[in-house]
């Protein structure tokens, strides 16, 4: 008999964790061009992405470090109320100096949030369903990054930007209420430590050395995705496409759709062949974007992110945490986080210099190449393993057969 997953701890969190997310990602596509018309330049929109990137990969260590000492709840809610803080105080970033520094300090909290909601879900998550119930867990993120972003567009577009504000500050509200419901389960192994017998280490607390390899891909893969973050709104106002939220429509559509078939996929079989699948699903619909001219292929890319990269971010942070041990799975789930931002940050710098040369078309493009690279690296992984597998199978039958 499986063991429980539908908890109303699990539910809570997860709908809470949405609210997070949907607060945030619907600011994501609308700061640049905000930012555009207060006067940045091409680098400084890049900027918008990579120094909030920075300050969330800065933060992790220090958060990932806590959570081997502190309970989850007061680590929770004090991440979403810091969130909801910064959040108000946008209205009154009129200068791009300004502006910039709060991106920064939003990505420390950022870092601090994300780290800490998505661990707190692996522990109330049986081990026996880490794989499903992540899958349906990352449905909050993926909602949240997919939905938000096109109610975004829509109220920049019909209103102010302050008000754009107050109405994500209300989604931050109403996360920080549904996250205080929660009955946070925290492992023995953390009640039992105190943190004078742990000792910091900012590289230890950023890096899980037994996971490194998920963690790579997902940087390899947001350098990629880091370019449909920044430039999309910039490029449905090149080509002159209205629909540009069909691409965020049809994504969290047949993400919702894919996610939980994903999450058996990774359960039953493992994470290499869901990783190329997702990947290569990724690329093409990138491909599909970048000539898009009107609506329709707009949402056709949208149904292709939705499949693949809609479950390639819950699919490489699933495949960190079985590599790693129960009480560093904070750092390892910091880590992907980091592994995300970092790469959106590294994008947005690139094509942000990029952008002065070429168009966002050819941005698109070029950035696909990223998910080709993580594609041939899984591939020569997989070899590796199969080789070493097969090499150490052929050692033991000559140990055997030796006596």
């Amino acid at each position: 008999m499986k063991e429980p997953l539908w908890t109303k701890s699990f539910i809570m969190l997860m709908v809470g964790n949405l609210f997070v997310f949907m607060s945030f990602q619907m600011l994501i596509p609308t700061l640049p061009p905000y930012i555009k018309s207060i006067g940045a330049s091409g680098l400084e929109i890049g900027l918008v992405t990579a120094l909030f990137s920075i300050g969330a990969v800065l933060s992790r260590p220090f958060i990932g470090f806590m959570l081997e000492y502190k309970p989850r709840k007061s680590l929770v809610i004090t991440g979403a109320i810091m969130l909801l803080l910064i959040t108000i105080l946008y209205p009154i970033s009129q200068i791009v100096v300004i502006f910039l520094l709060f991106r920064f300090v939003h990505g420390l909290v950022w870092g601090w949030s994300t780290t800490v909601n998505g661990t707190a879900a692996v522990d109330v998550i049986p081990n026996t369903r880490l794989g499903e119930g992540m899958g349906y867990y990352g449905l909050s993120i993926t909602i949240g990054m997919i939905i938000a972003p096109s109610l975004g567009i829509f109220l920049y577009k019909i209103t102010s930007f302050t008000n754009l504000i107050y109405i994500s500050a209300l989604l931050g509200v109403i996360a920080v209420i549904l996250l205080t419901t929660v009955h946070y389960q925290t492992p023995k192994v953390v009640i039992n430590t105190r943190k004078e017998d742990l000792k910091f280490s900012y590289f230890g607390s950023l890096v899980e050395k037994s996971s490194w390899f998920p963690a790579l891909i997902t940087i390899i893969i947001n350098l990629g995705y880091g370019s449909i973050v920044t430039f999309i709104i910039i490029f449905g106002e090149e080509r002159g496409i209205e629909q540009i939220f069909l691409f965020y429509i049809f994504n969290a559509i047949m993400a919702t759709i894919a996610r939980p078939i994903a999450g058996k996929w990774f359960d039953e079989k493992g994470p290499k062949g869901l990783v190329l699948f997702c990947t290569f699903a990724t690329f093409v619909g990138m491909w599909v974007l970048s000539f898009a001219h009107s609506g329709l292929l707009i949402a056709i890319a949208g149904v292709l992110f939705g499949v693949g990269f809609g479950c390639l971010i819950p699919t490489l942070q699933s495949w960190a945490l079985v590599m790693t041990p129960t009480h560093r799975r904070g750092v390892a789930n910091g880590m992907i986080f980091s592994s995300i931002d970092l790469g959106i940050g590294l994008s947005g710098i690139i094509f942000g210099v990029l952008a002065q040369f070429v168009n966002t078309a050819s941005i698109f493009r070029i950035a696909s190449l990223f998910l080709i690279v993580a594609i041939v690296l899984v591939v020569i992984m997989e070899r590796k393993k199969r080789v070493a597998s097969h090499e150490s199978g052929v050692a033991k039958k000559k140990v055997r057969t030796s006596f």
